[in-house]
């Protein structure tokens, strides 16, 4: 019997060297410059389009105002197709906007939205489609950008996984109109909390720098409603920082999948999800899907957990169609999300992030293969 451990949460935010991030905050007090696009904003918007190989980001304050905005920028109404499998914030960004979410099954490959099933939730109300790369593992994005092309809608991709993730050497970050990160501190790269926009042209970026900073074009002109959603200099220093350490945090996090695929390939009843041939992946979580075969339910396994302090996740459940808030809508019906609703039932994402321990990661397959 294993001992009880101290914590291990599924994800744990990297923490650069204290005294690395004291230059950042001096140099910060003493220009006196917090927030309003200040030296580090501004070298951040730079470094992570160098990094992420796009053409133009911009930061916000957290990843779901950077969707709301994302919506706005494009002036999307009507109905939006998207996926029950995600974080509510997708959808809750639809309804800050008066826009209906119409939910479409997703596939069982990958959890991602299931693209045989897109077209026949078109309806003349229908402006756009929001995707979701779900755990960062690529959506159809071919396929779906030829519907989206068929039927004149827009694409907005919720990419708050898809840090860093490319296909073919290309990043999926530029695929669609738009797509957007979160720099939650749950997330590979974090400014504790976070977010952008990605676009492709100058103009798509001037208009989403407008709407999240009150509409400002200047001190005297307003072109637009927008919002405070500014990122400040102490989350943009952060994010510097943590850009130095990103790519071997990463090796990191894929030693970990690693080892629990070589530790579970051979557990009945569980299965994982594996690297997509030509993908460099982001690691950010690791699921697993505990099926029928496996010896107790998924809940119980959670639960077992617990009892050694090792805290896994339930990434995503319930659906967001099963909330309060969405689950009156017709799209919302189990019999029309069989897959989406299977899989919420089962899926549970064990601890995956740099500092985590090897041993710590033999002992949690142990208690799964228990």
């Amino acid at each position: 019997m294993l001992a009880k451990k101290d914590p291990i949460y599924v994800t744990q935010p990297f923490m650069p060297p204290l005294e690395e991030f004291n230059e950042y905050l001096k140099d910060i007090w003493d220009s006196r410059w917090l927030t309003n696009n200040g030296k580090f904003h501004i070298q951040l918007e730079q470094e992570l389009c160098d990094y992420l190989g796009v053409k133009h980001l911009s930061l916000f304050s957290n990843g779901t105002l950077a969707l709301i905005v994302a919506l706005n920028t494009l002036r999307i109404t009507g109905e939006v197709i998207t996926t029950p499998f995600s974080f509510v914030a997708t959808t809750h960004a639809l309804h800050w906007n008066s826009i209906k979410p119409v939910f479409v099954d997703i596939e069982p490959d990958y959890f991602n939205l299931d693209v045989s099933k897109i077209e026949a939730a078109i309806t003349p109300k229908t402006t756009a489609i929001m995707p979701v790369h779900v755990y960062g593992n690529p959506c159809y994005t071919e396929k779906i950008d030829t519907i989206a092309k068929t039927y004149g809608l827009r694409v907005i991709y919720d990419a708050c996984h898809a840090f860093g993730v490319t296909q073919n050497e290309n990043s999926v970050l530029n695929s669609g109109d738009l797509s957007v990160l979160s720099f939650h501190a749950t997330k590979v790269f974090n400014t504790f909390e976070g977010g952008a926009i990605i676009c492709h042209d100058e103009g798509t970026k001037k208009r989403i720098d407008f709407l999240k900073n009150f509409g400002f074009a200047d001190e005297v002109t307003v072109v637009s409603p927008g919002i405070n959603a500014k990122m400040n200099e102490i989350q943009a220093a952060f994010g510097l920082l943590q850009l130095k350490y990103l790519d071997e945090n990463r090796i990191k996090r894929k030693i970990i999948a690693d080892l629990y695929r070589e530790q579970l390939k051979n557990t009945p009843g569980i299965s994982m999800l594996y690297d997509i041939p030509g993908v460099k992946h982001s690691y950010n979580y690791f699921p697993i899907v505990v099926t029928k075969d496996y010896k107790i339910s998924r809940d119980k396994l959670y639960e077992t957990f617990k009892e050694y302090n090792i805290f896994s996740r339930r990434y995503f459940y319930p659906l967001i169609s099963e909330f309060s808030t969405y689950s009156a809508l017709s799209s919302s019906n189990p019999d029309n999300l069989p897959v989406a609703t299977s899989i919420a039932k089962q899926v549970l994402c064990l601890p995956i992030y740099p500092s985590l321990d090897l041993q710590d990661v033999k002992d949690i397959c142990e208690i799964i293969n228990s």
